[in-house]
């Protein structure tokens, strides 16, 4: 059986959770060393065996470089975790790092390792000398890898070809949903959540984008009970630390907090007619290529998307048909959209996404087979 040793920055973050029981999902023997975040699951508890490295505090440059630094020692003792491994998948730059510690503690300089890049994170697109050093660091690796995995075709295209002047082989893998065995039933009609009177909105996932929430903010201002506001996920605090005190002013707004991946994913989708799927928090890089889990989610419920229009995630949204776009990202436009919508058309909107092949938002084990084959012969 193909063993993968699996970096991941924290095990109980959605986007770890879907991949590595994708490849548990596949066939795959999976050993994962992992961090814990502060503000994600501390209950969950990893189905795969996990080699639990340090907890680390979001945005604590300091902290988590001496956690990485650390790292090397933990790893060094559980280097009999590379016993029969055939490839590595180090998830983001600082697993990448720590997965080329793995192969020269494990004696094996030949085990191939695959860069999956889940953002391109602001560091690395700063016009500074460290940004430059981040870039000179991340070029050295990638010329040292089996595979670069990327979810959105935007990270490439403005990039790693341009900046990087990477031209090795790419995989996309889109950030889909992964159900595993079992999808849940999706439901057979599309009949609007309250026939918009009032639209629901929602706001689902990793909610820490500040320019997000004043949009959403402003649309409840003004649209008043036209609009209710629902939001689902974990609060990023050290972006948001004000979070509730500035949605307890509001109403029409209502925060679920915390659901189960990917169970608890219908719940929340199917009580929305529009998810807001547009993320800004580093607009002008990042937040203008990526393309968001959202879009997938939500789009394999019936739930309408809504992005800006000239970001990748605009771009998919259209052409896709997924939802609505906005050209600007303010909340005024937002409001102008909600106030135009004609209830049937978006029921047929909705209809249409619950009529589409679920391949177009789920992944499946050819996915995974796919990738890892490419470096695994």
């Amino acid at each position: 059986m193909t063993r993968i040793v699996v970096f991941g920055f924290d095990a109980a973050e959605s986007s770890q959770i879907r991949r590595i029981s994708s490849f548990q999902g596949a066939g795959y023997d999976v050993v994962a060393f992992t961090m814990r975040r502060d503000n994600m699951g501390a209950d969950f508890v990893p189905t795969w065996r996990n080699i639990h490295l340090f907890k680390v505090a979001n945005e604590r440059i300091v902290r988590r470089l001496a956690v990485l630094f650390l790292s090397i020692f933990k790893i060094a003792w559980h280097r009999s975790a590379f016993r029969g491994a055939d490839v590595i998948v180090a998830r983001n730059f600082d697993m990448l790092m720590l997965a080329f510690v793995g192969r020269l503690v494990a004696l094996k300089p030949r085990l191939p390792i695959v860069y999956e890049c889940l953002d391109i994170h602001g560091s690395f697109t700063a016009q500074s000398r460290a940004g430059a050093l981040f870039r000179r660091i991340e070029r050295f690796m990638l010329d040292r890898i089996a595979l670069l995995v990327v979810s959105s075709p935007g990270f490439v295209r403005n990039y790693f070809e341009p900046v990087q002047r990477y031209h090795g082989p790419v995989y996309l893998m889109e950030n889909k949903i992964w159900f595993g065995d079992t999808h849940p039933a999706r439901r057979s009609s599309a009949a609007n959540v309250s026939g918009g009177d009032p639209w629901v909105l929602g706001w689902v996932g990793s909610l820490r984008c500040e320019p997000s929430l004043r949009i959403l903010l402003r649309a409840a201002e003004r649209l008043g009970n036209r609009v209710r506001i629902e939001m689902h996920g974990n609060v990023h605090h050290h972006v948001l630390p004000d979070f509730e005190a500035r949605i307890a002013a509001y109403p029409n707004i209502v925060y679920r907090g915390p659901y189960t991946y990917p169970h608890g994913l219908a719940a929340v989708y199917s009580a929305c007619d529009f998810v807001w799927a547009q993320d800004l928090w580093q607009a002008g890089a990042n937040s203008d290529w990526l393309l968001p889990n959202r879009i997938y989610e939500a789009s394999y419920f019936g739930c309408l998307s809504i992005a800006v229009a000239g970001m990748e995630t605009g771009r998919k949204v259209a052409a896709e048909e997924l939802g609505y776009t906005i050209a600007t990202p303010d909340g005024d436009a937002l409001v102008a959209l909600l106030d135009a919508l004609d209830p049937a058309e978006v029921e047929r909107r909705r209809q249409a996404l619950l009529e589409r092949d679920p391949a177009a938002f789920v992944s499946s084990s050819g996915d995974i087979y796919r990738m890892i084959e490419q470096v695994v012969a």
